[in-house]
């Protein structure tokens, strides 16, 4: 059995997964139950507490200063060997896995959000990050990532057992950019 690093980048992947930006008609080239999630633009917390309830909670798998992965450190246009915080974690409900994320945060954005998301333990990071009025989303990508990308700790936490369709998102609070992406489990395509 494969054990987790404390030195890995990721707890989630083996290696990068490869994205897709998004471009027009790409949508439709989505199966429809991920083009719902893909493309919602609300938080993705908030739409599964408005179909769970008070029961969705947060596992949080990974939470420390790592250098990114090469195409995150690209997309926010960060040096080399710039550290940030990174965060991978599991929504579920009653133990039932719904969404797998990793976050990016990089100093600035931090500082921009007044240490909010350097502070967040097991509240999610939608909570949070949509409660600021002037969040822009400046770029996504979509993925389907393989069995062969996921690390074993996370396809036994999650239960993967096929590829899983993902976005990424820039967002910024106060110009300071940040990437959340997040990852769609069977059983929340299944109950929506």
């Amino acid at each position: 059995m494969q054990r987790f690093s404390l030195t890995a980048k990721s707890f989630l992947f083996n290696r990068e997964p490869l994205w897709l930006e998004n471009r027009q008609g790409l949508r439709h080239k989505l199966p429809v139950d991920v083009q719902s999630w893909t493309y919602e633009s609300g938080s993705l917390t908030q739409r599964l507490r408005n179909y769970y309830g008070d029961g969705v909670a947060v596992k949080i798998l990974l939470q420390r200063w790592h250098t990114p992965f090469l195409s995150e450190r690209r997309l926010l246009k960060l040096p080399g060997n710039r550290c940030c915080l990174t965060r991978e974690v599991l929504l579920h409900v009653k133990g039932k896995p719904l969404i797998l994320a990793r976050t990016i945060i990089p100093a600035a954005a931090i500082k921009a959000a007044n240490s909010n998301l350097s502070q967040l333990g097991a509240r999610p990071l939608g909570e949070i990050i949509f409660s600021y009025p002037k969040l822009e989303r400046i770029a996504m990508d979509v993925a389907l990532i393989d069995q062969a990308t996921w690390t074993q700790p996370a396809i036994l936490e999650a239960g993967i057992s096929q590829a899983i369709w993902g976005r990424r998102t820039v967002y910024a609070i106060a110009h300071k950019q940040m990437l959340v992406s997040e990852f769609f489990l069977p059983e929340v395509l299944r109950d929506f």
